[in-house]
């Protein structure tokens, strides 16, 4: 049982040191990726407080402080998740008119580049026919096995590269103005175009993948938080409903997100409805969500699902927005205090 006290001890103090130390606003990679896991975090958190209070608490002064720090972190942890439960408030209101002519509907995929499933990837594309389909780290393998799609999405941009960072964008909604642009690296592109719905209203989608903070990518995260915050400014300043779709390497939770939404303006449909992980795919017990899509507060949601895996290490991501003007109304935009808009601003003009 010694063994036992000093195991329980040891892995609470860590569990308890992965929480604070995404506390540390560092762009080294260390300190960010300990913001992934935290739903993995809890769950230790909370079995190793249970065990301990069960079997070793007492009135010793060593008993009470680690007894407190384990339930206390449990209880921060439960606080941080919270928001992203069924009970918590939702940020994105369902929609509960039909207008079809104002619906957008796109279905966001990192097809894992040396994934060979194409069919696959084509089968899933057909069975939920969305009006937009973003497909990533997509290759000349993918362009080329992604062709047929083509007939029933006349309007595209492909961008295959053999790096990890290809796009494919396809659509059948029209596209107009798209440029491939690379915010802050010349190897990793992302696509900015004006999507017009069958009603005739336009809407700016911006279409992203920048690289993660993790060790033979890119060891900090700088890049990765100074292109989405360049895009979170560029949607500020747009007059147009705006959507922003894509891989963003970080989890739905991170402060760079927090500060992403306070910056843009845009909401998290996850909000209020639960985490929808998109990888890995193929480690149920180290799911994170990854792939997102953010929206002005002039959109509703209409619907939101994790699709089937076709041998990618993400699952794919759907959601369907309805476009009401008066919904601006009704829904609260995230606001950036001005210590927010400094961070950003620091962060944009930091050097990679």
């Amino acid at each position: 049982m010694y063994y036992l006290k000093i195991f329980l001890e040891v892995a609470g103090s860590l569990v308890v040191l992965m929480s604070l130390v995404p506390l540390i606003r560092n762009d080294y990679w260390t300190f960010r990726v300990f913001e992934y896991p935290r739903l993995q975090k809890l769950v230790l958190s909370v079995a190793i407080a249970g065990v301990y209070l069960s079997l070793f608490f007492s009135q010793e002064v060593r008993a009470l402080l680690f007894s407190g720090a384990f339930v206390l972190n449990s209880l921060y942890l439960c606080y941080l998740i919270f928001p992203f439960t069924p009970v918590a408030k939702k940020a994105i209101l369902p929609a509960q008119s039909h207008l079809p002519e104002n619906r957008i509907s796109i279905l966001s995929s990192n097809v894992l580049q040396d994934n060979k499933n194409a069919s696959g990837c084509l089968n899933l594309i057909r069975k939920y026919d969305p009006d937009i389909v973003l497909l990533l780290e997509t290759d000349r393998f993918w362009y080329e096995s992604t062709l047929a799609l083509r007939e029933k999405y006349p309007y595209e941009m492909p961008v295959p590269l053999e790096n990890t960072y290809g796009m494919l964008l396809y659509s059948r909604l029209e596209l107009s103005e798209t440029q491939v642009r690379h915010l802050v690296d010349d190897e990793i592109p992302s696509i900015k175009t004006l999507v017009t719905l069958l009603s005739g209203q336009k809407v700016q989608l911006f279409c992203v993948h920048p690289t993660p903070p993790v060790p033979g990518e890119n060891l900090h995260s700088t890049e990765r938080d100074k292109e989405l915050l360049l895009v979170a400014k560029e949607v500020k300043a747009s007059r147009l409903p705006c959507i922003v779709v894509g891989d963003l390497n970080d989890v739905a939770w991170s402060y760079t997100t927090d500060l992403f939404t306070k910056i843009s303006g845009l909401l998290d449909p996850r909000l209020g409805r639960g985490f929808y992980n998109t990888f890995h795919a193929g480690i149920p017990l180290l799911r994170f969500p990854l792939d997102h899509v953010f929206c002005s507060t002039d959109f509703k949601l209409v619907e939101i699902a994790r699709l089937e895996n076709f041998s990618s290490d993400h699952f794919p991501i759907l959601l369907s927005l309805q476009y009401e003007p008066a919904a601006s109304i009704e829904q609260d935009e995230p606001e950036a205090e001005p210590e927010d808009i400094a961070l950003a601003n620091e962060k944009i003009s930091k050097e990679s």
